[in-house]
């Protein structure tokens, strides 16, 4: 439930085998006091934010930053000017993207273990479930704000891909009651994948290329 305390279990180098991390809400009252990246320019971040209501759900251990999952209002004619290299490559769906009522959500990428507005990401917070965490207290704060849908771009099943794209699994999106409405091979996707080799296949199979539009209705 966002903005409640909920135990997940950190691995790695923590003090502790469990952190109660607090999820709340990135809104225009806070947008001062967390990671901004990929968010845009300030104007256009401070726009959505007064549009939606907030632009983000936020992780966090005590008062650190450790991640985020991003969203924007859904917009079917959206793309993306650099491919995957450009934040809006997570709400271009092309010719796959559903029919979705106006007040709908469309999730971007995930920023698990991020403590700062750089790069980084601290491997101590990653693999231990925070992004599923996100997405379902993502979740709870659109069902609460009344909006009708929400979709979601889904990233390759493969763990290497998934950590570089900052995305979640198909899997992870249907135990949240997603449903698959379109999957495709994305050719710019596969050439990364097989240029930075990211998983130990050669060639690399097309499903780890995969990506799938899953949509919820709320």
């Amino acid at each position: 439930m966002w903005g409640a305390s909920i135990d997940v279990g950190i691995r790695g180098a923590l003090a502790m085998a469990e952190s109660a991390l607090q999820f709340c809400p990135l809104t225009r009252t806070n947008l001062d006091q967390y990671p901004v990246g990929c968010q845009g320019s300030q104007l256009e971040f401070s726009a959505r934010a007064a549009d939606l209501g907030a632009i983000a759900m936020l992780a966090l251990d005590g008062d650190r930053h450790i991640g985020q999952l991003q969203f924007r209002r859904y917009d079917p004619a959206l793309r993306s000017p650099d491919s995957l290299w450009d934040p809006l490559y997570w709400g271009e769906f092309g010719e796959h993207a559903p029919v979705l009522p106006d007040n709908s959500l469309s999730l971007f990428c995930y920023h698990v273990g991020q403590i700062d507005d750089t790069e980084y990401r601290d491997p101590h917070y990653q693999g231990c479930g925070i992004g599923a965490a996100l997405l379902g207290a993502c979740l709870d704060w659109a069902r609460a704000h009344d909006y009708a849908a929400v979709v979601a771009k889904a990233s390759p099943s493969f763990r290497p891909v998934m950590a570089f794209m900052g995305g979640q699994s198909i899997e992870i999106y249907q135990q949240h009651g997603f449903h698959v409405h379109a999957s495709w091979v994305d050719d710019g996707l596969h050439r990364v994948v097989t240029d930075k080799q990211l998983i130990d296949e050669s060639p690399v199979p097309e499903a780890a290329a995969t990506v799938s539009c899953c949509v919820l209705r709320l």
